[in-house]
């Protein structure tokens, strides 16, 4: 498929050859964004690539800070060591937290990641059911803060030049999402696209208020069609289409509600996608204004479907290592999907 725009040109790899760029498109899913993280890190190693935008929601939002910040200051090399700081402080913070497996379901099943019988789990998934965080948490404290402050520069990522970066949030008040763009990426931005509700209290930005950018897009694409020449986007993709059982306890349909949530924004978009795909088809441009599109995807559906809703707060070394391999794994073979189409 033609495209107008160049994708030549620019960086070149050792051999003298062009690199082709690409698009990061990454989702939320808490720890399980140690997925996309090892999706990312193998994508990393491929001198053949570079990364020309990102644009990430929620743990998507702290792994695109973290690359754009690791790129800025030493390549790709860079990136990935950054990465790898982060998640392993994120998992060093929550050494302490009473969220955590017993030691016997770690032993009997160790990649199941499960909080479920975790009394530190369960007490607290009661109480934020009945309480919201302005009562349970008064001070506003958020470990990710810290871990965040002291991995990332985000000074530094203002005047990179290399990579163009993109922090989805919801706008409590207004409805809207909220694009923060590479000049006004803050800690505080990247903790508002991260913003669980019933975790944390709303983050103030300008006097405005923030939750979570998956209630509104997880992620948006369109900041990279409007603000990159990059035709090919990669999603990765952490929240499951496609799940094997009918939820019947109550965490597990709140979370297939947040999923279904979630995804439906980025359905709408590549519904856009397919149906400006077949106006070019049949010859209407718009005298050259539309561009194609290269949708691809990397999803953990296969593996993340399986994992309950607790284990998105499981911050256990171990089991971010698990999702990072298979992250890597699932990165070697990249499928082009027909735009704008489910998957079935």
């Amino acid at each position: 498929m033609d495209n107008p725009k160049s994708n030549g040109g620019g960086a070149r790899d050792k051999r003298g050859r062009n690199k082709k760029r690409i698009n990061l498109a990454l989702q939320g899913g808490g720890a399980h964004g140690a997925f996309a993280w090892g999706v990312i890190d193998r994508l990393l190693e491929e001198e053949e690539l570079e990364i020309d935008g990102i644009v990430g929601t929620s743990a998507g939002a702290m792994n695109a800070a973290a690359t754009a910040y690791g790129i800025a200051i030493g390549g790709a090399a860079g990136a990935r060591e950054v990465l790898r700081t982060f998640w392993k402080k994120t998992s060093d913070a929550a050494k302490y937290s009473p969220m955590k497996a017993p030691p016997w379901e770690k032993m009997m099943n160790p990649t199941s990641g499960s909080l479920d019988h975790s009394p530190g789990y369960l007490m607290m998934d009661f109480l934020s059911r009945m309480f919201s965080p302005y009562q349970l948490n008064p001070t506003n404290q958020n470990p990710l803060k810290k871990v965040l402050e002291s991995v990332i520069d985000f000074e530094a990522i203002h005047k990179a030049a290399k990579v163009k970066l993109f922090i989805c949030a919801s706008n409590v008040m207004t409805g809207r999402i909220k694009v923060f763009d590479k000049e006004h990426v803050t800690v505080d931005a990247v903790l508002a696209s991260a913003c669980l509700p019933f975790m944390f209290q709303a983050v103030e930005i300008n006097g405005e208020h923030f939750w979570d950018g998956g209630y509104m897009g997880n992620p948006p694409l369109y900041p990279l069609f409007y603000n990159t020449d990059t035709p090919d986007i990669l999603i990765v993709q952490l929240n499951p289409i496609n799940i094997p059982e009918l939820p019947t306890t109550a965490p597990a349909i709140l979370d297939r509600i947040n999923t279904l949530s979630f995804n439906s924004s980025l359905m709408r978009e590549m519904r856009a996608i397919h149906f400006v795909t077949k106006l070019i088809d049949g010859g209407f441009n718009d005298g050259g204004k539309l561009n194609r599109v290269f949708i691809h995807t990397v999803d953990g559906e296969a593996l993340l479907s399986h994992l309950g809703v607790s284990s998105k707060v499981n911050a256990d070394w171990d089991f971010l290592m698990h999702l990072f391999e298979n992250g890597r794994q699932n990165c070697e073979q990249v499928p082009e999907r027909p735009l704008g189409q489910d998957r079935q």
